[in-house]
């Protein structure tokens, strides 16, 4: 293609999470914690799993398939695929090989792509790696289609309500009704042991948690900066926070996400005048010579910030937090549930023209901030309707998943762990309980080959 395409982005989305969860009230009591440690500490409701029925390649295959089926997509117009994930049950062949099998059903086999790993950022790079291409000498004016897809599991204990699963599938292309802003992106890529899994026969992760936490405000610290630095260049008057009509993040659980949106604020505050810090930030001159890389875990400055982003939180970027907080971490497709939710709590016309940026993080390290633009375009508006008149009838089966004794669900995940590595294998978990249209695992042979059906 010679001509360069323009408003790159998003042109459809489609979200997967499973169909049963556990109450986090309930959670609570089952593990004798204090009441309020998992919603009021971390913020969540819901925690949604899955049972030995459902892997990565399950999954994804759903999100993917309902994108096709809701958007009418032919397969022979798709020329790449890629699949972010950190849920790796073999470390060679890759998900996407697994999704081909809807495409070379139709004979549909000329598609670039695979998979992008590194913690909860391969959705973001599979995303990035799309959108490039379409706006590559290398494009051939075919779409693209990008699946984040994982299962977070954890052991008994602390850190186990930060669960979740999940997958959502984008449809890339030109004139998008969510383009992706050029020349923005700042991203932060060191090393650190924070989270990782090198037990390569365990689902569990390695967690330091203080760490995690230094790691994420770290990553949001440079990304934000960067990126304001890159907006100003076309945009002198660009304000940060204040010039965004929304602000999403990564959500490990929807407590960190409030006080990653209070360390936004005091950035501004540090990067601002001494006239304007009076102005704007009335009553936290205290704070004047406290040094970022000093505050991670500074109450105070935790505390005082949380309370002046109150009402920006409650604007910007709480509406992002209704999957996270009724779900759970997905990991990957964490970001994109904060999308989904950020674009159904508001109409097509309170969208249009609207810009927000987004905050992607994936342990050991990798994170970009970026944003996002809403087009102003006729027929964009129509495509953004479209868009979100499909997401809202998935969001509402959040109210149709079935609520699981936290016994039980301790029961499945004791199953899944005691069977993560067996082969031949064949589940035990219900498929009555799953959504129609999910994919399920039915066996696993003595070679290790997986057979799946969809639940009609």
């Amino acid at each position: 293609m010679s001509t360069k395409v323009q408003n790159v982005g998003i042109l459809a989305m489609e979200l997967y999470f499973p169909s049963q969860y556990v109450d986090q009230v309930d959670l609570e009591k089952f593990d004798e914690v204090g009441t309020g440690k998992y919603t009021i500490g971390l913020g969540q409701s819901k925690m949604g799993f899955c049972s030995d029925r459902e892997d990565i390649n399950s999954i994804c295959m759903t999100a993917l398939h309902r994108l096709i089926e809701k958007n009418n997509i032919n397969l022979h117009d798709i020329g790449r695929l890629e699949v972010g994930t950190e849920t790796i049950i073999d470390k060679s062949k890759s998900v996407k090989t697994f999704l081909m099998t809807l495409f070379a059903k139709e004979g549909a086999t000329d598609i670039e792509g695979i998979d992008s790993t590194n913690a909860c950022y391969g959705g973001t790079a599979a995303l990035f790696n799309s959108i490039n291409w379409v706006e590559s000498s290398s494009w051939d004016g075919r779409k693209a289609i990008v699946v984040a897809g994982d299962i977070a599991v954890y052991g008994k204990g602390p850190a186990r309500p930060t669960g979740g699963a999940g997958a959502v599938a984008m449809l890339i292309g030109p004139d998008a009704p969510l383009v992706f802003d050029c020349g923005v992106r700042a991203s932060y890529m060191t090393h650190a042991y924070d989270f990782y899994k090198p037990d390569l026969a365990s689902e569990f992760p390695y967690v330091d948690g203080k760490l995690s936490i230094k790691c994420y405000l770290s990553a949001l610290d440079n990304c934000y900066n960067l990126f304001c630095k890159k907006m100003r260049k076309d945009n002198p008057d660009f304000k940060g926070l204040l010039s965004l009509d929304g602000m999403l993040f990564h959500s490990p659980y929807c407590k960190l996400v409030q006080k990653s949106l209070g360390r936004v604020c005091f950035n501004d505050f540090l990067n601002a005048s001494p006239a304007d810090r009076e102005k704007q930030f009335p009553g936290l001159s205290q704070f004047n010579n406290h040094k970022r890389e000093e505050t991670y875990f500074d109450r105070d400055v935790e505390k005082a910030f949380m309370i002046y982003s109150e009402k920006l939180f409650n604007e910007k970027t709480k509406p992002s937090l209704h999957v996270a907080k009724n779900v759970g971490n997905m990991y990957t497709p964490s970001l994109y549930g904060g999308l989904v939710s950020y674009l159904v709590s508001k109409s097509p016309d309170q969208l249009i023209g609207k810009k927000f940026a987004l905050f992607s993080y994936g342990s050991g390290l990798a994170s970009t901030m970026y944003s996002i633009s809403i087009c102003k375009d006729m027929s964009a508006g129509s495509k953004l309707e479209r868009l979100i008149n499909s997401l809202n009838n998935t969001i509402a089966m959040l109210d149709k998943r079935q609520c699981v004794d936290p016994q039980v669900f301790s029961d499945l995940m004791d199953v899944r762990t005691k069977n993560y590595h067996t082969a031949p294998y064949e589940p035990s978990g219900s498929i009555d309980v799953l959504f129609p249209g999910t994919y399920y695992l039915v066996r696993i042979d003595e070679q290790r080959r997986r057979t799946y059906e969809r639940k009609l």
